[in-house]
């Protein structure tokens, strides 16, 4: 739609998506506007109907059919991904494995986890018969990031799909193909329930209109600022708000735990996709004593890294331009303040790549060390002992993912209870994301609410509590026709019950 009021400019109805390494045209889109996304959910929702009425097993085996062509055409959408972010191709088919993953878990799950279940009652209540069942909650609009626009996304379309809802997906105007696809395919997989899965393209006016469309919950993936705003606009309507936003995700090492395993971990979670991953690794502490020989690791790994974009780089270009300068920023600001450049420095940042940098000593108050990177940078400092490294990794404004690196696995789990993260791995990076029964989410500015697994089921659904009053109890206490006296008696014999109990 074109707005033609006398002094408006034309609104642009379409938008190009560039390559992320060369900056040539990959494709035209349509910006979606209100009326566009209100036809998308309102043809959700008439979808929604049927799929709620069909029985669990039906919609495991549509969704597992959606799964089986997501598999036959993981190259397309590869590298459509690839396409979109600069990732690497094997990257990108790694990501589309991890959905098939989720997305097979969650469609075998949902009648287990969702399926009405009994209740006890108590004493006084013994006469009843109590049930709760998860019902779908209607439409789910969900708002996709970039990074990983393939597995990220679909931890809540695929599970808010098992769950029996509906879906209108905003995936990021970096990477709306990936989305398009992903819908294309569940109405070639299931076209008996096409629109079902829906996506809509544009920027952040096509987010607040499906913010504002009238769904029932909102699934947002993005930075924390970004997040206030739209939790604004869901507050208006009461609208269900569910966050994910970002990290800044800390490694410890004991003085007990094997180097070389660990620094190959830290070298993957902080370089990995150009360390534009939520949960990827930004802060090491490791215990003095092997605080030297651990950076001598992570440098000599590191140091073989080559961003490109052709077959054997190792990442690819930052995906947004923008972050280009948040990489920049901190890191210039980390050496003038004091910090080491271990590897690489501010000279690492050549658009639209950045070499690896890996800093020591940066000062615990310096942006390098509080704020989101997201870019392939990793300080690792020196801490005296395991104690002032779980107070230093909880000391942040982000509560996303963590992991510890300890020569025993209990007392590298013990470790683990002790940080704030949602999500925790002992002797390896991001081990939970590649395990679909765990939730996954964050607390503080890394956001609230869970994806994935049992939890992540349950989060796209509203519970359903019931009674059945399975006869007439002897002392129909919710009565006026209960005389005082044999209330008082009914009073007196739970208080009496509770005081020896």
């Amino acid at each position: 739609m074109t707005d033609t009021t006398p002094d408006a400019a034309p609104r642009a109805t379409t938008f190009t998506t560039r390559s992320p390494a060369t900056g040539e045209p990959l494709a035209e889109h349509p910006v979606d506007g209100p009326e566009e996304v209100a036809r998308a959910v309102a043809r959700a929702r008439r979808a929604q109907e049927g799929w709620a009425a069909l029985p669990a097993a039906r919609r495991r085996e549509r969704l597992l059919r959606w799964k089986r062509l997501l598999a036959r055409e993981l190259g397309t959408v590869a590298r459509t991904v690839a396409e979109e972010t600069g990732k690497p191709a094997g990257d990108a088919g790694l990501e589309v494995v991890l959905t098939l993953e989720h997305l097979g878990w969650a469609a075998r799950n949902a009648d287990r986890v969702l399926r009405r279940r009994r209740v006890r009652t108590g004493l006084f209540t013994v006469h009843q018969r109590a049930s709760l069942v998860h019902r779908p909650l209607g439409v789910v609009g969900v708002i996709g990031p970039w990074n990983y626009p393939c597995y990220t996304p679909m931890g809540s379309v695929g599970y808010a799909l098992a769950a029996g809802n509906a879906v209108v997906l905003k995936p990021s105007e970096l990477t709306p193909a990936t989305g398009l696809l992903l819908a294309a395919l569940f109405d070639e997989a299931v076209p008996a329930h096409a629109g079902l899965f829906t996506a809509v393209t544009g920027a952040a006016a096509t987010g607040e209109a499906l913010v504002r469309s009238g769904v029932d919950k909102l699934a947002f993936t993005g930075s924390p600022g970004t997040a206030r705003k739209v939790m604004a606009v869901c507050a208006e309507t009461l609208t269900p708000f569910l966050a994910e936003c970002g990290g800044k995700d800390a490694v410890i090492v004991t003085a007990d735990a094997d180097l070389d395993a660990a620094a190959d971990a830290i070298v993957w979670g902080a370089f990995g996709n150009a360390g534009q991953t939520c949960a990827g690794v930004e802060r090491v502490y490791a215990v003095r004593e092997v605080h030297e020989a651990l950076c001598e690791r992570v440098v000599r790994r590191a140091g073989v890294l080559r961003p490109g974009s052709g077959g054997d780089a190792h990442y690819g270009p930052m995906t947004l331009p923008g972050q280009l300068e948040t990489v920049a920023r901190h890191v210039t600001e980390a050496v003038s303040s004091g910090a080491r450049a271990l590897l690489g420095g501010p000279e690492s940042v050549r658009a639209p790549y950045v070499a690896p940098v890996v800093l020591t000593g940066a000062p615990a108050d310096s942006a390098a060390m509080t704020e989101e990177t997201f870019g392939p940078v990793v300080a690792v400092d020196a801490v005296a002992d395991v104690d002032e490294a779980v107070a230093r990794a909880n000391d942040s404004r982000y509560a996303l993912g963590a992991a510890v690196f300890c020569g025993s696995r209990r007392t590298g789990a013990a470790i683990a209870a002790r940080l704030h993260a949602g999500a925790v791995s002992v002797n390896s990076v991001l081990g939970f994301a590649a395990v679909p029964a765990l939730p996954f989410g964050g607390s503080r500015d890394s956001g609230f609410g869970r994806i994935h697994g049992a939890e992540g089921l349950r989060a796209f659904t509203a519970v359903q509590s019931t009674t059945v009053q399975r006869f007439a109890p002897p002392i129909a206490l919710t009565s006026f026709e209960v005389p005082a006296a044999a209330r008082e008696r009914a009073v007196r014999l739970a208080r009496s019950l509770h005081l020896r109990h």
